[in-house]
């Protein structure tokens, strides 16, 4: 940790498992997903759901493995865990740039010490950031850094003539999980509300599906390498999709069903 992307380990263990179900020596291999974290994602409900997915497709889960040491064919975790490996795929640590640091604007690991709703600087004046270069609580993906950058925009226009910076950027983060078989799964949150189930981005149209596998979600995943170049690239607004997320579509009643008590 920090992991640039969540979603990133998952999609390659999901294609992975495609790989070699289509090479036909799925069952004479077993693949295991180590995580620092609670379980696959960040959060509960999402976190319950793939998981899930990953166990229906004969993935182990080792959650809460911080890796500490590669020995011979071994992995070692803090706590004196021990996972065993014949081919390790491991993510490196995720830094910021020195170049932040050294102008006085960082956290000390090269990440800007950033205001999440404003996107300003806590250190300079007139100083904007986003995607890579902020500490935001929230991932370092494309779609965030996208909407981040309809916020940054807006508040340095408001700056230069003489406004204060609003609060506007939410954390807003919208994935498409790939999952191999021809099926993907979409995730869509902010800083405050996790990835619940629903239509996206219209209210029971969808057409897309929210937190469940589906062949049109899959879809939607590969649409959207044409859609970057031809549409967010030029700098142009996504149509129902905007900088703040909406709660239209979205079952926001699995939240209390899920409420610590």
């Amino acid at each position: 940790m920090p992991i640039k992307c969540p979603v990133a380990p998952l999609e390659f263990i999901f294609l992975m498992d495609e790989y070699l179900t289509q090479r036909g020596i799925r069952s004479r291999t077993k693949l295991t997903l180590m995580t620092p974290l609670s379980g696959a994602f960040t959060k509960p409900i999402c976190n319950e759901m793939l998981t899930g997915v990953l166990a229906a497709k004969g993935v182990n889960v080792v959650p809460d493995a911080p890796l500490a040491e590669v020995a011979d064919k071994h992995v070692a975790c803090p706590d004196g865990k021990t996972v065993p490996y014949d081919l390790l795929v491991t993510i490196p640590p995720h830094e910021g740039s020195e170049l932040i640091d050294d102008a006085g604007l960082g956290d000390g690991l090269g990440f800007g010490l950033t205001d999440k709703q404003t996107l300003k600087s806590k250190k300079a004046e007139r100083v904007f950031l986003l995607g890579d270069n902020t500490n935001v609580p929230t991932s370092k993906a494309g779609s965030v850094a996208h909407f981040q950058a309809e916020v940054a925009v807006h508040n340095l226009l408001r700056e230069m003539a003489g406004k204060e910076a609003q609060p506007l950027a939410d954390g807003h983060a919208n994935c498409f999980i790939e999952t191999g078989l021809g099926k993907a799964i979409l995730v869509d949150f902010n800083y405050d509300i996790q990835p619940v189930p629903g239509k996206f981005p219209l209210p029971v149209v969808g057409p897309m599906t929210l937190l469940a596998e589906t062949w049109l979600n899959h879809l939607g995943k590969l649409a959207f390498k044409p859609i970057y170049w031809n549409v967010l690239l030029p700098g142009r607004p996504i149509p129902l999709v905007g900088s703040r997320m909406s709660t239209l579509g979205k079952q926001m009643g699995v939240l209390a069903a899920h409420a610590p008590h």
